[in-house]
Parts: structure tokens; sequence; C-alpha cells
């Protein structure tokens, strides 16, 4: 059974980090590509960041610079490490390995 899940989520004040991580299992995503999306209250679901099974990697303009999305296919792990974080960064963060999704994990950050 193929399952993503989430952790790092937390509260942060305006300016700090988080490092989200999403450990796959049931099945190796080194020839996948990966992706991170959020949903904010009252909002869609959008796209965040993804990496590509090639290496490449492509970012929401809203969080260029400030996020990176790497990962480990030694663990099939995601990571997406957030810096200079702002209130409007505050969602639910969801791990995607384009069909399976992980439950999210939340990321909340006051001003």
């Amino acid at each position: 059974q193929v399952q993503l899940v989430e952790s790092g989520g937390g509260l942060v004040q305006a300016g700090g980090s988080l490092r989200l991580a999403c450990a796959a299992s049931g099945r190796s995503f080194s020839d996948t590509n990966m992706a991170w999306y959020r949903q904010a209250p009252g909002k869609a679901r959008e796209f965040v960041a993804i990496s590509g099974y090639l290496g490449t990697t492509l970012y929401l303009n809203a969080v260029k610079g400030r996020f990176t999305v790497s990962r480990d296919n030694n663990t099939n792990t995601l990571y997406l490490q957030m810096n200079n974080l702002k209130p409007e960064d505050t969602a639910i963060y969801y791990c995607n390995g384009p069909e399976f999704w992980g439950q999210g994990t939340q990321v909340t950050v006051s001003s």
C-alpha cells in the first residue's frame, strides 16, 4: 500500500523557517516527479514546488527564493525547506506523487 506521510509543520513567526518532510512508502518514487501543494482556508489547493526525477525543480512565483524543494531517493523522502516565512504562507501543505496524496501538515505563520 502506497503512503505519503508529511511532517514538520507547526507555528512560526514571520521571518522564521520550517522544513517539511514527506516520507513515501509502498514503492520507490525515484523515477517519479514529486511535488508540494498547499491549501489556505477558503482557497483552492495550489501548486508550490516540484522536484522532477531528472533533477529539475519548479516553484510558485510567490515562494521563489524562499523555498527549496529537494529529495533523498535513498530514503524515499521529499523535503521542502521554507525560509523567510510570511503570514500568507499559512496553509495545509500536501505531498503529491503524482497520483498519491499525503494527509497534509499544517503550517501557521504569525505576524
